[in-house]
């Protein structure tokens, strides 16, 4: 008599998800474009939402240095945790659909396709959680110390230099890209949680940077600094902009190294 107990599938080998990780990269390829927007947007603003949660454990100033930045990554991995749970389309994550197109199952201007669609609306999501935050008055939430912590993180960022910049680019997508590579080994809501929590935690710790997560923490810095919290200094639009290029490109650069290089071990003459 067949048992109706559901068995738990093992975790899936490296050269499984390897496999998976392309045909995951075939349906992003796919989607229609007002669906890719759509799950974008959802996407920046789950980044935002853990941005924002982030924020408000760092504005706690009795915590030592190392407990609020450990404790910050822990509640930050909440974005990448609702992205790969809840689904969405997150363009640092889709920098891994370089394994695909090196094994030709969708061209070159499909990946362009994507990563445009999808960071415009990881943009959008980002931006107007960040406006909603501060329409919601959480500046002024534990004494206003969260709107300085908003603007202090915002001015850290603005004044990488881009060399900096993209180089912590690259690093944080690195670890990003492999808590997504590690998600697609999971068959459970508890693995992909595992899979997510490290790897955000040691780019947020480590002081990497994240494109999508600056697009919330930048555009914040800016209407904190309108709503006149006072800061250290004066975050401009061109040195937001500045910032934004260079973790752009090096979070592209960050991602493909990992696809490319699954895909060299697995696939590669095969």
């Amino acid at each position: 008599m067949a048992s109706d107990t559901p068995t738990m599938r093992p975790l899936l080998a490296p050269a499984e998800i390897e496999a998976k990780a392309e045909e995951a990269g075939e349906t992003k390829a796919s989607l229609p474009a007002l669906r890719l927007l759509i799950l974008a947007i959802l996407a920046g603003a789950f980044i935002a939402f853990g941005g924002s949660f982030m924020l408000l454990v760092r504005s706690d100033a009795s915590l030592g240095f190392a407990a609020s930045q450990l404790l910050g990554g822990l509640v930050f991995t909440l974005g990448l945790f609702l992205v790969l749970v809840a689904g969405a389309e997150l363009f640092t994550g889709n920098c891994l659909m370089v394994a695909g197109a090196l094994s030709g199952h969708y061209a070159w201007t499909s990946v362009l396709r994507n990563w445009v669609i999808v960071y415009v609306g990881n943009a959008i999501g980002a931006v107007c959680i960040a406006v909603m935050f501060w329409a919601a008055g959480i500046f002024a939430s534990n004494h206003g110390a969260v709107g300085e912590i908003a603007l202090s993180v915002a001015l850290t960022k603005a004044g990488l230099a881009p060399g900096v910049a993209f180089v912590r680019g690259i690093l944080c997508n690195v670890l990003v890209c492999l808590a997504v590579w590690m998600g697609f080994a999971g068959q459970s809501v508890c693995d992909k949680l595992a899979a997510a929590v490290l790897p955000v935690v040691a780019f947020v710790v480590l002081g990497f940077e994240h494109s999508i997560a600056n697009l919330f923490f930048l555009p914040l810095g800016l209407l904190a600094q309108y709503a006149g919290v006072a800061g250290t200094g004066v975050l401009t639009v061109a040195g937001v902009g500045l910032n934004l290029l260079f973790v752009t490109a090096g979070n592209i650069v960050g991602g493909a190294l990992v696809g490319a290089a699954y895909w060299f071990a697995y696939k590669w003459q095969r």
